[in-house]
């Protein structure tokens, strides 16, 4: 399984994701709902879950670090203030923030359940082999954080 890690970047898999939901609810209209105000509550999603990415980038070029995630071992600075105090993951959460958008404006019971697969993915074969690389590289002060601050919220 460690043949996975690290290998498909999280915007390709969030758009994979996405695509995949979008094909599910096209293919299975039958399971589809009706959402009063979908449009409203997934536009609002969406921009949250665009705005705390956001967030989780600007810190980590404010802190002169990379924001590759297929290369943590390039760290150079362990970020942990800005949206980081709240999670230790604001791109990957903003990014499912987006998918739950597209999933209340897709309003398609199997489309949701790409949500949670996209989550176990992202920390699975993303999330844990970068906090692997983060503990060996920052120790300590890694941990500490890491006991202080949840994954995802």
């Amino acid at each position: 399984m460690r043949s996975l890690e690290l290998r498909v970047p999280p915007v390709a898999a969030g758009l994979l994701a996405g695509a995949l939901m979008w094909l599910v609810s096209w293919r299975m209209p039958s399971v589809a709902f009706a959402l009063p105000g979908r449009t409203l509550v997934a536009a609002a999603l969406a921009l949250v879950g665009a705005l705390i990415s956001t967030l989780g980038v600007l810190s980590f070029r404010r802190a002169g670090t990379t924001v590759n995630p297929m290369k943590p071992e390039s760290s150079s600075s362990l970020v942990i203030s800005g949206v980081y105090r709240v999670t230790r993951n604001p791109m990957y959460l903003g990014f499912s923030s987006i998918l739950l958008g597209w999933a209340v404006y897709l309003s398609n019971g199997l489309a949701c359940l790409v949500l949670p697969i996209f989550v176990v993915y992202m920390t699975r074969f993303q999330v844990m082999p970068e906090e692997r690389v983060l503990e060996s590289r920052f120790g300590r002060e890694f941990m500490d954080y890491k006991g202080r601050v949840r994954r995802w919220i």
